[in-house]
């Protein structure tokens, strides 16, 4: 069983409401270098900013939406189509955003991703295998 625990005081709630716009930032940053290196430098990072952001919501939206509307008829397949037309309306957001094709959009979420690899490899090698605190809602 999965708990969800939220912060109850109002300097809990602020420190969640911080961390979670630094953890915004942070992860625009992969997507920012690979718009950055997929439009051949004609992306910023307000770009990368909304299309991070964005594409996060339009997901969870999509797959709710989905996951909810089509369980109850098709069963737990549901969740396998939900998550396909989650990723793909997020694609559809990088699409929006970068003003590029479907192709550059998974070229971004794919470079993204190379990026946030090589990002993980090189903190690792730093500082180790470190245990952060339980931070997400999860």
């Amino acid at each position: 069983m999965i708990s969800i625990h939220f912060p109850s005081d109002p300097l809990g709630v602020l420190v969640y409401i911080i961390g979670l716009v630094i953890l915004w930032v942070v992860a625009s940053v992969p997507v920012y270098f690979s718009g950055k290196v997929v439009k051949g430098g004609r992306a910023n990072f307000g770009d990368a900013m909304g299309a991070t952001l964005g594409g996060v919501v339009v997901y969870y939206i999509v797959f709710f939406i989905v996951a909810i509307a089509l369980g109850s008829v098709i069963g737990p397949s549901a969740n396998a189509i939900g998550l396909v037309l989650g990723f793909l309306a997020w694609l559809a957001v990088f699409r929006g955003s970068f003003h590029t094709s479907w192709l550059g959009a998974v070229g971004i979420a794919m470079l993204a991703w190379i990026i946030l690899l090589v990002i993980d490899f090189i903190l690792v090698a730093l500082f180790g295998n470190v245990k952060f605190p339980d931070f997400f809602p999860f």
